[in-house]
C-alpha cells in the first residue's frame, strides 16, 4: 500500500481560480486525489472570485468553497457587496464566510475599511451561522478586539496560514478557535510558529496550502503551490507532534469535516 492510499487529507484553504492554477484545475484535483487529497476548499477573497469557487463547487464533487471579501479588497466592500457575500454564502457549497481579516502588512485597503469590513461580515456570518475563515497579518490586537466586540462564538473561526508564535496561538485558542497551519510551518526559520503547532490541540488543527502560494518544503522552490503538497505540510506538522502522518491526516480530516459541516455536502471517502 503506497503512502497516499493509506490516508486521507483534506486542503482546507486554496485558490483554485487564481490565474495559476484555473487552466488546470482538472488535473490538479487528479494529482491531489493521487496524494491522499480527497477533499479542498476553494476560499475566496472577492465576489468574483466566491462565484467562480461556487462554479468549480458546482463542477467537482470534492470541491466546496468559501464566500468573503479579503481585506486587500475592503476599500470596495459596501453594503451591497456584504449582501452579495450572504446570498453566495447561503448556496450549497459553501462552507464559510471568509477569507476574512485585517492585513496591516500591505495596507492595499485603508485600515477604517478593512476594520469596517471585517465587522460586517463577522456579523453576517453571526445572522447565518456559519464558520469564518480569518486572515490576520500583522494586526493582531486590531483583529481580536473587532472578533470580540462582534460576540460571535470562537468556535467557529478558524485561523487562516497561522503565522505568530504560541503566545498568540494561546490566545486564539482560548477564544475557542480552530488554527490551519501553511508550507510556512515547514519554512526553515519558522521555528515560534512551530512552538504554536506543538500546542496546539488535536482537536482544532487544519492543515491547507493556501496555494498557489506558500509551496512548502521540501519542494519550496515549486513556484505555483498545488493541494497535493499539503501532504509535505502534514508531514512535518505530524513529526513536530512526535504522531505518524496516517494518524494525524485522519485527526486533521475529522476536524475539517466537523468544523466545515463538510458532512452535510460531500461524501467524503
Amino acid at each position: 500500500m503506497n503512502e497516499a492510499s493509506a490516508m486521507r487529507l483534506i486542503d482546507t484553504h486554496c485558490h483554485l481560480w487564481h490565474g495559476r492554477l484555473k487552466q488546470r484545475v482538472d488535473d490538479v484535483l487528479s494529482r491531489a486525489a493521487d496524494a491522499g487529497v480527497v477533499h479542498v476548499i476553494c476560499s475566496s477573497g472577492t465576489l468574483a472570485e466566491a462565484r467562480a469557487a461556487c462554479s468549480l463547487a458546482g463542477a467537482h464533487g470534492n470541491v466546496s468553497f468559501t464566500a468573503g471579501v479579503h481585506p486587500h479588497d475592503a476599500k470596495d466592500a459596501d453594503d451591497e457587496t456584504v449582501r452579495q457575500v450572504g446570498e453566495l454564502a447561503g448556496r450549497e457549497g459553501c462552507v464559510a464566510v471568509g477569507e476574512i481579516g485585517l492585513d496591516y502588512h500591505y495596507d492595499f485597503s485603508p485600515r477604517e475599511a478593512q476594520r469596517t469590513a471585517l465587522a460586517a461580515q463577522l456579523a453576517l456570518a453571526d445572522e447565518l451561522d456559519s464558520p469564518v475563515v480569518i486572515h490576520m497579518r500583522e494586526a493582531v490586537d486590531d483583529t481580536l478586539a473587532i472578533i470580540r466586540s462582534s460576540g460571535i462564538e470562537g468556535g467557529r473561526l478558524v485561523f487562516h496560514s497561522f503565522t505568530e508564535g504560541p503566545a498568540v496561538a494561546r490566545t486564539v485558542l482560548d477564544l475557542g478557535a480552530t488554527i490551519s497551519y501553511s508550507g510556512i510551518a515547514t519554512f526553515n526559520r519558522a521555528d515560534d510558529i512551530r512552538q504554536a503547532v506543538a500546542m496546539t490541540p488535536d482537536d482544532r488543527i487544519l492543515v491547507e496550502t493556501d496555494s498557489p502560494y506558500l509551496s512548502p518544503e521540501p519542494v519550496r522552490k515549486m513556484k505555483t503551490n498545488e493541494p497535493a503538497n499539503v501532504v509535505h505540510v502534514a508531514r512535518r506538522l505530524a513529526a513536530v507532534r512526535g504522531a505518524s502522518l496516517e494518524a494525524f491526516a485522519e485527526a486533521t480530516t475529522a476536524n475539517a469535516i466537523a468544523f466545515f459541516r463538510l458532512d452535510r455536502l460531500a461524501d467524503i471517502k
